[in-house]
């Protein structure tokens, strides 16, 4: 069930049996040579709705801007201040609380996005105390990344080894295949490819990772890869939505 393709009377009617809502968040990024820009908002968003078809949970639009400071060097990339990603999920989840929903459950599809959901949702706890929301003290936060699930991250060891990198990944990148095959990506992709750097600025990010990626091979993903990993995410996402639903 999606939030914006709902009316306010089915929203109202949902929430007289559950208070949980999924709400995917990605990023808008460069994602090397051969991914698309909007990778990791892609991926969340199909994997959330995978999991709200699934369990039948009601789901919320993307956000699909996130924390990507890092990767502002390349041409395409658009990112949020962890101050500006702080208010929004603020505000998100604050009008949320208010409507009646308790349980917000973020399936995300970018590492960098971890540190500032966390910190955000902290500020929304003391948010909605301080303005003394109804309810406010059974609001509760978690988030699902999709590319950290035990089974997706088992079966891209299988597939690509060391070549999974973690950046521009063929996991991610075969699952936005899977998702928009018309719009896979063909580049000749280098051998050489930098890995192990730490991550600084935007330009000391691009000079250290000139294409992108951060030592991983791409070319390797495929559609039907992207296919199994989603079925993955889904499945596990899934299982730890309703888990989180039935904790206290």
């Amino acid at each position: 069930m999606l939030l914006h393709l709902s009316t306010w009377h089915e929203v109202e009617v949902y929430l007289e049996q559950s208070k949980g809502i999924i709400l995917p968040i990605g990023s808008t990024e460069q994602h090397g040579p051969t991914g698309l820009i909007g990778t990791d908002a892609i991926c969340a968003e199909a994997v959330a709705k995978g999991v709200g078809e699934v369990i039948k949970a009601m789901v919320g639009p993307t956000i699909n801007v996130g924390m990507a400071l890092h990767h502002t060097a390349f041409p395409g990339t658009i990112s949020l201040r962890p101050s500006t990603m702080i208010l929004l999920i603020r505000d998100y989840i604050t009008s949320l609380t208010k409507a009646g929903f308790t349980k917000f459950y973020f399936i995300n599809g970018h590492g960098g996005n971890i540190a500032t959901l966390k910190a955000a949702f902290s500020e929304t706890y003391a948010h909605l105390e301080d303005l003394q929301i109804p309810n406010a003290s059974k609001v509760q936060c978690q988030i699902g990344n999709w590319f950290m699930c035990g089974s997706v991250y088992k079966l891209a060891k299988e597939l690509y080894g060391d070549e999974e990198g973690s950046h521009a990944t063929p996991s991610e990148v075969a699952l936005t295949q899977y998702i928009y095959p018309e719009a896979i990506k063909q580049v000749l992709l280098s051998s050489e490819v930098a890995s192990s750097h730490k991550i600084y600025s935007a330009t000391n990010f691009r000079e250290c990772y000139p294409d992108g990626r951060m030592g991983s091979n791409p070319a390797l993903a495929t559609p039907e890869h992207g296919k199994q990993f989603y079925d993955l995410a889904v499945k596990e996402l899934g299982n730890s939505y309703l888990e989180f639903m039935n904790s206290d």
